[in-house]
């Protein structure tokens, strides 16, 4: 895996039955256990597409966790701290495949770090399988400038940087960003926690629609209507232990129109015209 791009996924769940089943359902996932049976691996095509492993009903909520490639978590925990974040898991050695750290930036939002010991197959971008993920923040400048400082990556504000302020970070030398900032707006209820959003690849043969109502039938919670966005249409849902995900079909994109001069010329009379 490459220095600071998405390496991994996994989910911390009050009921992993639950949500196993309910993943299963929504994506086709198989499972395979560690040999102590407490960490599900979820497979996507017989590939590793995240884990699932069970937390207490408290403190901790279900969440979706995203890990980025480093390549050594002790230096990285070190630089974390001085860039004003904090370290919420120290490094750890987890099952022979490399060392693992939770920490959270600045803004407060959890993110995860692995230094893998040997290559690791990631399950991506078709369906059922991490297609992206974005930090949801409050202060958007503090996160930018912390995975800035952190990773190197080059930033491109896509909105207007006022009422939709979303930046992508890119690698330097790559054409395609790695994850995405959203800073949140007016609209969210000053409670609303940072966090990351994982995106879902939807099967362009099912739809965003009807994966949205699978998910509802399988007893997750619809937390936003199915939208068109220049990404492709999405929705977000809560799965039936209270973590959130986005869903999207990347083949149904949904590009904003721009009138021509003759709409333009038929939408205006001027006045002062005879």
């Amino acid at each position: 895996m490459r220095f600071g791009t998405p390496c991994w996924i996994d989910l911390a769940t009050t009921d992993p039955k639950a949500s196993r089943d309910f993943y299963g359902g929504l994506f086709g996932w198989q499972y395979r256990a560690n040999p102590t049976g407490d960490y599900l691996t979820a497979l996507a095509d017989d590939v590793p597409a995240a884990g699932l492993y069970r937390v207490p009903d408290a403190p901790q909520t279900p969440a979706w966790t995203l890990y980025l490639a480093v390549s050594d978590t002790r230096t990285t925990a070190d630089r974390i701290v001085r860039l004003g974040g904090q370290v919420r898991m120290p490094p750890q050695e987890f099952d022979g495949q490399g060392s693992l750290m939770v920490a959270s930036d600045p803004t407060g939002a959890t993110i995860g770090f692995w230094q893998t010991s040997a290559p690791w197959p990631f399950a991506t971008g078709t369906k059922g399988e991490f297609g992206w993920a974005e930090l949801n923040t409050w202060d958007g400048d503090t996160a930018d400038k912390f995975f800035v400082d952190l990773f190197g990556y080059q930033l491109e504000q896509i909105g207007d940087g006022e009422e939709f302020d979303y930046t992508t970070w890119t690698l330097p030398g790559d054409s395609e960003p790695v994850a995405g900032r959203m800073r949140f707006g007016a609209d969210f209820p000053h409670s609303t926690q940072p966090h990351w959003m994982i995106y879902f690849e939807v099967d362009p043969a099912l739809g965003t629609d009807e994966a949205t109502v699978s998910a509802v039938r399988l007893g997750g919670r619809l937390l936003s209507e199915p939208a068109d966005s220049p990404f492709g249409r999405l929705s977000v849902v809560e799965d039936p232990c209270g973590a959130a995900f986005t869903l999207i079909d990347t083949s149904n994109r949904s590009t904003p129109h721009q009138p021509s001069e003759d709409e333009l010329g038929a939408a205006y009379e001027d006045p002062y015209d005879d």
